[in-house]
């Protein structure tokens, strides 16, 4: 289903993000068992685990998400300092691991990949804990510097077609030809 967990580990985790929907177990300090079970797909967001003994399911649309977060998360007991990616809410409670991995080679396409697929903004962590886009956007379109006009766009094109900007212009002839007392012909089929 999409999961590919690196043995031995209690603390990698990959998701494809082409490969959905998934379902995959995630820490969960609040749950019993420490463990809540999570099912992912392009549109909507289940959480199931149980506090004391009461069962729970959280069912929310990905759009109810402020994005996908890129983050460190500092070294536990013997595990090294790990690169996560995580799909945020703006209840910390219910934002939902997507990647994580001590190596952080792939991370950033990984980061990509999820924002696009979800339909969600991308996110960074400040050192303060904030969170903010490193990309400017208009809705889900992303802004960036403008582009240089194209040369045919310009003025001249409406003047002139663009196949005689290639070529060097003729010379008119000396005298125009002036054809008087003919007949016009007519073609008809």
């Amino acid at each position: 289903m999409g999961v590919d967990r690196t043995p031995g580990s209690g603390r990698a985790l990959r998701l494809d993000p082409f490969a959905l929907p998934a379902r995959y177990a995630a820490r969960d300090g609040g749950a019993d068992g420490q463990v809540r079970q999570i099912e992912l797909d392009r549109d909507r967001v289940v959480l199931m685990r149980a506090v004391r003994g009461i069962r729970m399911k959280v069912r929310m649309p990905v759009h109810e998400f402020r994005g996908v977060t890129m983050r460190t998360l500092p070294p536990e007991g013997e595990e090294p300092a790990a690169v996560a990616i995580v799909l945020e809410h703006r209840d910390s409670g219910l934002s939902v691991p997507l990647f994580v991995a001590t190596e952080g080679d792939d991370a950033v396409a990984q980061w990509k990949s999820w924002g696009r697929v979800l339909g969600v903004p991308l996110l960074v962590e400040e050192g303060d804990g904030s969170l903010r886009e490193p990309f400017r956007r208009i809705g889900r379109v992303g802004v960036g510097a403008p582009s240089p006009r194209r040369r045919r766009r310009g003025t001249i094109k409406a003047r002139r077609p663009s196949i005689l900007l290639r070529r060097k212009p003729g010379r008119p002839p000396a005298e125009p030809t002036v054809h008087r007392g003919e007949r016009e012909i007519i073609a008809r089929n």
